[in-house]
């Protein structure tokens, strides 16, 4: 069916849309992946944005069952130049078709997306809207500039279930995940290092995660502004002279706020899987994974026990931070993958070997 893709600067593309025909806006962004678009459908830190994948072809494998990074699919609509028309793999169970519709996601297909990513590019992320049908130009603008904006706004609790759950009831070693809209494969990484994992939702009160007695706690990933969550700081806060603890992409940005700097927003994101970051301990160069709107700015870190560990070397924004004396660090960047390059799995053996070592010590 004919449809829109309407931008707040006032640009407008003519296509196609597909899975479901509800009007549909967010903020809208550009990932670079070339492949793993079921994970990027996945991700919960998508909540309240359109991606454009900047790749032209999507589809042509399907989705599955297995490779699901959360319960559903959480970003609000999905802007791609040639949506296949078939798929083919030995996994795939449905078209990325089909998986819109159970979801109540709009897709559009047929326009110009290296000339959006531009777009984006140059003038930063914008507010846009998928709509479906002819409609008065000026009417679906108006409803664009009309939409919420993501800044100041906690979406976490839009993407978070509202009870404990258990994870892996085997492992030598509990962790703690405080979701934030916590991407599967984090479980299963951690599960994979011999760790028990149980996960509890971010607004859950420090005294209930007190209570499991955690040999390790873990700040997932999540959408929007960081600074809204002033719960997760304050439930974090109590625990990170407890217990281990490793923050990944929005947990870096609690910790950073804990341990008192800013965050601020960056003009389009970091969202693919080829961002090269640099570990200044090793001077070691990794190819990461990312999908942040939001970063800890490097210049307000002021508390002489945070180092910082990782830098991007496309925009020399801060990737790492670790604590001096207490055992806790955490990255930007997504060392779980999935999708992208696996080059910084080895953090997931780093924070079970800081658990390892705390209980060896306490003994």
């Amino acid at each position: 069916m004919k449809g829109y893709l309407v931008i707040e600067d006032g640009t407008i593309y003519t296509g196609e849309t597909f899975g479901s025909q509800a009007e549909r806006f967010g903020e809208l962004i550009f990932n670079t992946s070339m492949t793993g678009y079921q994970e990027i459908l996945y991700d919960p830190s998508y909540k309240g944005q359109i991606v454009v994948m900047t790749y032209p072809l999507i589809g042509n494998y399907g989705i599955n069952s297995q490779d699901v990074e959360s319960y559903k699919i959480h970003l609000e609509g999905f802007v791609v130049r040639e949506k296949s028309k078939i798929y083919s793999n030995w996994k795939a169970e449905k078209s990325i078709d089909q998986i819109f519709k159970e979801n109540g996601i709009t897709g559009i297909e047929g326009v110009d997306t290296r000339k959006i990513t531009e777009l984006i590019r140059d003038k930063g992320a914008q507010k846009a809207g998928i709509f479906v049908g002819s409609q008065d130009k000026r009417q679906m603008l108006e409803k664009v500039r009309k939409s919420p904006c993501i800044v100041g706004r906690d979406i976490v609790k839009d993407v978070i279930k509202g009870e404990p759950f258990i994870w892996n009831n085997q492992g030598k070693y509990k962790v703690v995940v405080i979701d934030c809209g916590v991407k599967y494969n984090i479980l299963r990484l951690l599960a994979e290092k011999n760790l028990k994992v149980v996960v509890y939702p971010a607004n859950a009160p420090y005294e209930e995660i007190d209570k499991e007695k955690p040999d390790g706690i873990l700040i997932s990933n999540g959408p929007g502004d960081p600074e809204p969550l002033t719960y997760v700081i304050k439930t974090v806060s109590n625990l990170v002279e407890k217990y281990p603890v490793f923050g990944i992409c929005l947990g870096q940005q609690i910790l950073g706020q804990v341990f008192g700097g800013k965050t601020y927003k960056l003009k389009f994101g970091h969202h693919g899987a080829n961002h090269p970051t640099k570990d200044l301990k090793t001077g070691k160069i990794s190819i990461t994974v990312q999908n942040h709107g939001f970063c800890v700015d490097i210049n307000s870190i002021k508390d002489p026990n945070i180092v910082i560990t990782h830098i991007n070397l496309n925009d020399q924004t801060l990737e790492g931070i670790e604590h001096k004396k207490l055992p806790v660090f955490s990255v930007q960047f997504h060392p779980e993958d999935s999708p992208g390059p696996q080059d910084a799995r080895y953090l997931f053996e780093k924070f079970y070997r800081i658990i390892d070592h705390g209980k060896k010590n306490r003994h």
